[in-house]
């Protein structure tokens, strides 16, 4: 199986096989279309088919007339600030953000510095398909382009939002585990700016990953004993390009994923009541603490952009999904680790609690995550199937985004990945025999 995914998220896939220089530079030749040429940022993480996937998309912007500012190595993030700082008309972020190395991808960014909508992703692929692109005369191609450092803009952005002052005089001791992605140019910098010690691992932006660039328990071993040997009051792990992020506490215990957003919402709600955004398949934790604060929850389709509208619709304080994704819209409606790392310091700063006691303190649910392999033609029927057994029990279920089932015992989500070949079954429960209680039930309505 070698799968292109193509969807919001953008157009991913493994470099070598199905994501190659013709599909990079088709898709940057159909995004300058769609946007009537103009000035376009470019950036990438640091995998190793980072500048071969640049110079094709680049190919293909000069090619329908673009002019083209590249950004080099940097967090997605920080590209998306700079779209409104440099005056660009877009962006394209050379990343695959949690996947493997193997993977690369194309992530479009508009004029606002956010994420196409899906009517917009329609559109551009649309554009795509059609085949029909802007091309600019062979006297109207840019000669060269220009080169901009994104990353002293995002940290002055993120100075402007947090109470750096108090965090100073907290003199934390912070260790990071950068991936040997983009933020590592970024987060060390950052929490210098910060006043905190730094023990960095793994922020060699020549480097390989040492393991997947996703943050989750699993990949977080290494910064928990790090965060031990080294006494640190908190461990962050990162992705390859700055959106999602981990907590391992001042005893070095790696949190799961789902908890970022929780430990956000509560420093968050803690000083402000106001909504919260985020998606289906994230704890209902979320609605705990919400409703202990005077807080409310919004509800989302799995995925960045649909937490951004909402966030913009519903003025909200804080958005994020259970992937460690955090927005915090004081800096922009994009999932930012950097803001991430602002956003919960600040909150050590303020109630001088260890983040130990900030978990203590959040909801307790057990939740199970399961991904299914699955042929990219047969997702769809696979999830249809799965619908129909569960109304055909008479068990009701909202479709808000795949099929999320309500059960005594906890909920059930099932739905197509955005970015793999997958279906993922999440369940949650109050407890583990709960959950694998209901992770058994979807499975055998899965017919896996």
């Amino acid at each position: 199986m070698k799968p292109l995914k193509i969807g919001i998220t953008g157009v991913r896939g493994i470099v070598g096989e199905t994501f190659t220089p013709e599909v990079a530079v088709g898709f940057a030749q159909a995004f300058a279309t769609y946007l009537d040429s103009g000035r376009i940022l470019i950036c990438r993480d640091t995998r190793s088919s980072g500048p071969m996937v640049r110079s094709a998309v680049v190919a293909g912007l000069l090619a329908a007339g673009c002019e083209v500012i590249d950004l080099g190595i940097c967090p997605t993030p920080s590209l998306q600030l700079a779209v409104s700082w440099l005056k660009a008309d877009g962006g394209v972020a050379v990343t695959a953000g949690h996947n493997p190395s193997q993977w690369n991808a194309l992530k479009f960014v508009r004029g606002d510095g956010l994420y196409l909508n899906p009517q917009q992703a329609e559109e551009l692929l649309d554009i795509y398909h059609q085949g029909e692109f802007a091309k600019a005369g062979w006297s109207n191609i840019q000669a060269a382009i220009e080169h901009q450092d994104p990353i002293e803009h995002h940290i002055e952005s993120l100075k402007r939002v947090f109470n750096v002052e108090a965090i100073k005089r907290r003199r934390l001791k912070v260790a990071v585990d950068c991936c040997n992605g983009a933020c590592s140019l970024l987060i060390p910098r950052w929490l210098i700016e910060l006043g905190c010690e730094v023990l960095a691992i793994n922020d060699d932006p020549k480097g390989t990953f040492p393991h997947r660039p996703e943050p989750t328990p699993a990949t977080m071993a290494q910064l928990g004993a790090l965060v031990k040997a080294g006494h640190a009051d908190i461990g962050f792990a990162h992705d390859a390009d700055g959106e999602r992020l981990g907590i391992v506490t001042e005893l070095g215990e790696p949190l799961s994923e789902e908890l970022t957003l929780a430990v956000a919402t509560r420093i968050r709600l803690e000083q402000t009541p106001g909504a919260i955004v985020t998606n289906v398949s994230t704890t209902g934790a979320i609605e705990e603490i919400a409703a202990h604060f005077g807080g409310s929850v919004v509800r989302t389709p799995v995925g960045q952009t649909y937490i951004s509208e909402a966030m913009f619709e519903h003025r909200a304080i804080l958005g994020g999904e259970g992937s460690g994704g955090i927005m915090v819209p004081e800096v922009h409606l994009t999932h930012d680790s950097a803001a991430a790392v602002g956003l919960i310091l600040e909150g050590l700063a303020r109630t001088g609690e260890p983040v130990s006691e900030m978990v203590r303190q959040l909801p307790r649910l057990f939740m199970l995550k399961h991904n299914l392999v699955v042929e990219p033609n047969r997702l769809y029927s696979v999830l249809q199937d799965f619908r129909v057994a569960i109304e055909n029990e008479q068990v009701a279920c909202d479709l808000t985004d795949g099929i999320k089932v309500a059960l005594p015992e906890g909920w059930i989500h099932v739905r197509a990945s955005n970015t793999e070949s997958m279906i993922r079954v999440i369940v949650e429960a109050e407890d583990e025999t709960n959950a694998r209680r209901l992770l058994d039930w979807a499975r055998d309505r899965l017919n896996k």
